[in-house]
């Protein structure tokens, strides 16, 4: 009897505590305190999903946005504000990698220091662009500030080569606009209008702080806005940029130095640090065409305003504050509608990350990031993988021949996940407290010289293209590879072990591992092998058919409108589109097979099935200021957030089962229009 009371005492008491936990983790639950009930899911999902949350979060003055990546990059800055700190006051041995993490934050949070030092230390440079007599001397300035990363008249990078994975290749680019993107210079609404007004009188008003008396200052200002406008006409559109091989121009020197005789390609080359280089490819040989013409079109003294600026413009925030204030003014207000600057010590991580992120990534891997997590989800990749398989087994619409290549190169894509097994080495990287500016001069020139020395040497595919602390993923269809970083499966306060598969497998695998996965296969990159080769291993006919079906998606986002009369572009967005889709129905696929999903067990009132859409809609949780809206419609490849979680899940069966969206909906679309490609 006492065995059997304390039994049954123990079985309650245990069901207490579970009760209680979960009422806690209810009541705690972030989906459920994010929900707007007053909005019917099949209207607004997003706002369903998220407006309560939005409601009581308005965006910070000091952000263009507030959305969940902010919150979780606020919760890793705070995890490195204390690394940081505790190196830039410690002497660390000289060349450890806490002493040039600490000497180099230590300069930038050096207010005092930077604003007596002004442009002191950019002196050398000014003088050098003064200085030049002729077009070729201003060539070979152009040449050493390309070093610096300065950007002026087009990119230069080393990259695998599209058509053969297994080389570095050197690539020229379309660049050197101030606006950075083509259509700032030739739209004719009023917000753009009003930005190209505000552009011409920030470029005199930093010309000024340069030095330069105010009325050479206005003269310069309208003939760097000339000049760049002049560029932007042979520059392509974004949705132009996303074709491989339109992009893919490799030529000889001799052919190079046909297309643009005004450049002396080989000297150029030499100053730059590549001796031995017989071939190049060229992304848009229509704009060093321009760029040949631009050099013979506008004076010397034209030009040299034009380098001037792209220098003082890159180091800017780098400068003193009346630098740092007018470049935020422009850049932060005029074009982002951000009021307030952010706190130095983010600004100045942001640096440190640039400039050495993986020496961060190091501790905080060892501090935040467990091995239990990766294998949590090293295994979801596995399984979203396995449900992609079985998609493409089973596809109504795909040949078997082309099946069978879609599936070799699906099973031989590289996950790397949370961390690299092998780190950098910033060995050749000096970095010491004297200047700031020179600190990130150093830095740039040393990522540039990685880069260059490539050429000619092996690709090494276990090297990571982002750290592990970055909110961000990626596919890379040249090593055909999904790049998950640890934090990117973060939710900000919240332990990962406490997280339902439901939210995992949305939040984490619809959102992020599905959606690169799917970067494999979208309108890109498809077209490249499994070994990382651009390539067609598709038959005809499945090419048409697949073309049919993202057109729909370009339809259907095309006639989303965003803001006054601005429009998404569906061909511009059409990859992240796909890939949104696709990560979505793979995620789900693969969630059917858990535990969570077979039980059907409601937490907080809600299904697992409606826990993961609503886990997917968090994964987008946030809102832009107008400008921002604006400013990603024009730049940017991706839609904004509220059509990343509306858009695909208006094309989904199962979510309309889920939340019980009627036709005639808002968020309902006949069958006919909704898109459905893998």
């Amino acid at each position: 009897m006492k065995t059997s009371f304390k039994i049954l005492f123990f079985s309650f008491a245990l069901l207490f505590c579970l009760n209680s936990t979960i009422l806690a983790q209810t009541k705690n639950d972030f989906l459920i305190k994010g929900i707007d009930a007053s909005v019917d899911p099949g209207v607004d999902f997003f706002k369903y999903a998220t407006g309560t949350w939005m409601k009581n979060n308005p965006i910070p003055e000091t952000e263009k946005a507030w959305t969940i990546g902010h919150l979780v990059e606020d919760e890793i800055y705070n995890q490195l504000k204390s690394i940081l700190a505790e190196a830039s006051q410690i002497t660390s041995p000289e060349g450890s990698n806490a002493q040039k993490v600490g000497d180099f934050y230590f300069a930038g949070m050096d207010s005092a220091t930077i604003e007596k030092q002004g442009t002191s230390y950019l002196l050398k440079e000014l003088k050098m662009i003064s200085a030049a007599k002729t077009k070729g001397d201003l060539l070979a300035a152009v040449a050493l500030l390309q070093t610096y990363g300065v950007p002026a008249m087009f990119n230069i990078f080393v990259e695998q080569d599209a058509m053969n994975s297994d080389l570095w290749s050197l690539y020229l680019w379309q660049g050197g606009l101030g606006l950075r993107q083509r259509d700032y210079y030739f739209r004719k609404d009023a917000r753009t209008e009003n930005i190209r007004k505000e552009y011409v009188k920030h470029l005199s008003k930093m010309l000024r702080l340069s030095g330069d008396k105010n009325t050479v200052s206005v003269e310069e200002g309208t003939a760097i806005f000339k000049i760049e406008t002049f560029l932007a006409d042979s520059s392509r559109k974004l949705e132009d940029l996303r074709d491989p091989y339109a992009n893919y121009n490799k030529m000889t020197i001799a052919q190079l130095q046909k297309l643009s005789t005004n450049i002396n390609w080989k000297n150029f080359f030499a100053k730059i640090g590549i001796e031995k280089i017989d071939s190049v490819i060229v992304g848009q040989p229509e704009f060093f065409v321009q760029l040949n013409s631009a050099l013979d079109k506008f004076s010397l003294s034209d030009w040299k305003a034009y380098v001037k600026w792209h220098l003082v413009n890159t180091f800017a925030d780098r400068l003193s504050s009346s630098f740092d204030n007018e470049k935020f003014n422009f850049r932060g207000t005029v074009m982002s509608g951000v009021k307030k600057q952010r706190p130095r010590w983010k600004r100045i991580q942001d640096a440190v990350e640039d400039a050495m992120g993986e020496l961060l990534g190091q501790v905080y891997v060892q501090k935040y990031y467990s091995p239990k997590t990766k294998q949590r989800y090293e295994k979801l990749v596995d399984d979203i993988i396995n449900a992609y398989g079985e998609r493409i087994k089973n596809l109504d619409w795909m040949s078997q021949s082309t099946k069978e290549k879609a599936l070799i190169k699906l099973n031989s894509i590289t996950k790397k996940v949370g961390y690299p097994d092998k780190w950098k080495d910033f060995s050749a990287l000096k970095i010491d407290r004297t200047s700031y500016l020179r600190n990130s001069i150093k830095a740039n020139v040393f990522w540039f010289e990685r880069n260059i020395s490539r050429l000619g040497k092996p690709v090494d595919r276990t090297e990571w293209g982002m750290t592990p602390q970055t909110y961000n993923a990626y596919y890379n269809p040249s090593n055909n590879e999904i790049v998950l970083p640890a934090a990117i499966f973060i939710i900000p306060g919240t332990v990962d072990s406490l997280l339902d598969d439901a939210v995992v497998y949305s939040y984490a695998g619809a959102s992020t591992i599905g959606h690169e996965l799917t970067h494999g296969f979208d309108d890109e990159g498809r077209q490249y092998d499994s070994k990382g080769n651009l390539t067609n291993w598709w038959t005809k006919e499945d090419e048409e058919k697949f073309t049919q079906k993202a057109s729909l998606m370009i339809e259907q986002f095309d006639n989303y409108v965003v803001l006054d009369s601005m429009h998404v572009n569906g061909k511009a967005t059409l990859g992240e589109n796909i890939a949104d889709l696709g990560g979505l129905v793979l995620s789900y696929d693969a969630f059917k097979k858990t535990e969570q999903f077979k039980e059907g067990k409601m937490i907080g009132g809600f299904t697992p099935q409606q826990r993961f859409w609503l886990g997917y809609a968090y994964a987008w949780l946030g809102h832009k200021r107008p400008e921002s809206l604006a400013q990603q419609i024009m730049t940017d490849v991706h839609a904004p957030e509220f059509l990343r979680v509306n858009g695909p899940l208006s094309d989904l069966p199962d979510f309309y089962k889920a939340f019980g969206v009627k036709e005639r909906q808002p968020m309902y679309r006949p069958e006919n229009k909704r898109v459905k490609i893998w």
